[in-house]
C-alpha cells in the first residue's frame, strides 16, 4: 500500500491521503514507538481507531522519508508537534483513509471527512445564517461538508481551545467546486486571522486544508 493522494501547496507545505488497507499488525510494524506509546496502543482496541492511530503515524513517517525513531507529542491544546524535527503537522483520519499536512514554515490544518448526509441536520451549529444563505440546494451536502472541513482545518491550524466554529470562525460566500480555495477569517476577542483555506474532493470524501 502505498499514499493514495499527495499534493504540494508551496516549496515547504505539503499534504498526503492514506488508504488503510493493512492490518493494524502491518501498521504497527512500520513504527518505531516508545514505552509510552506502547502503553497507549494497548489501550486502544482493535478497531478503527486504532487503525487511524497507526495510519497517520505511518504516514507520517513516510512523508517525513526517515526510518528513525519520531518523537509526536500533544500540547494542551490537543495540537500534535514534533518534537526533534522542524515541522509543523495536523493529522486527520475518517473511515478508511488517514490524512497528515507537514510545513517547514507556518502550522497547518487538516481535516478529512466522509461525505454524508447527515451534515445537514447539524449546519445550524457550525455555521452563521449569513453563510447558511450562500449554500447552494443542488449541491448542499457537499457544499456544507466544504465549511466543516475548512472550519476544522482553520480550527487545528490555530491550534487553541474553545473556539466555536458558527462564532469565531466566519467563511466568505463560495460556489462549490471540487478544487479550490476560499476566504475565512478566525475572530476572537483581540484575535483576528485571515486564512486562505484549500478544499478537495477525493472520491467520496472532503478535504480541507490550511498554512497559517
Amino acid at each position: 500500500m502505498a499514499i493514495a493522494y499527495r499534493q504540494q501547496i508551496d516549496d515547504d507545505t505539503e499534504f498526503a491521503l492514506w488508504r488503510i488497507e493493512e492490518t493494524a499488525d502491518d501498521l504497527y510494524k512500520q513504527l518505531q514507538l516508545d514505552e509510552t506509546e506502547k502503553a497507549y496502543t494497548k489501550k486502544l482496541s482493535k478497531s478503527k481507531r486504532y487503525l487511524h492511530w497507526l495510519g497517520t503515524r505511518v504516514l507520517l513517517r513516510k512523508m517525513l522519508g526517515t526510518d528513525d525513531y519520531i518523537d509526536a507529542k500533544v500540547d494542551s491544546h490537543g495540537k500534535p508537534y514534533l518534537v526533534s524535527l522542524p515541522y509543523h503537522i495536523s493529522l486527520s483520519h475518517s473511515f478508511d483513509y488517514a490524512a497528515v499536512m507537514i510545513s517547514k514554515t507556518s502550522p497547518v490544518g487538516i481535516d478529512i471527512e466522509q461525505i454524508k448526509e447527515k451534515v445537514e441536520r447539524i449546519a445550524t451549529k457550525f455555521m452563521r445564517p449569513e453563510e447558511l444563505a450562500f449554500i447552494e440546494e443542488e449541491r448542499k451536502i457537499q457544499h456544507l461538508y466544504v465549511c466543516w472541513c475548512a472550519k476544522e482545518a482553520v480550527y487545528k491550524c490555530y491550534g487553541q481551545k474553545e473556539v466555536s466554529f458558527a462564532d469565531n470562525i466566519t467563511l466568505h460566500p463560495f460556489t462549490f467546486q471540487h478544487h479550490d480555495v476560499l476566504d475565512a477569517k478566525l475572530h476572537k476577542g483581540e484575535v483576528n486571522i485571515d486564512y486562505e483555506v484549500g478544499y478537495l474532493q477525493y472520491e467520496d470524501y472532503m478535504i480541507g486544508y490550511v498554512k497559517g
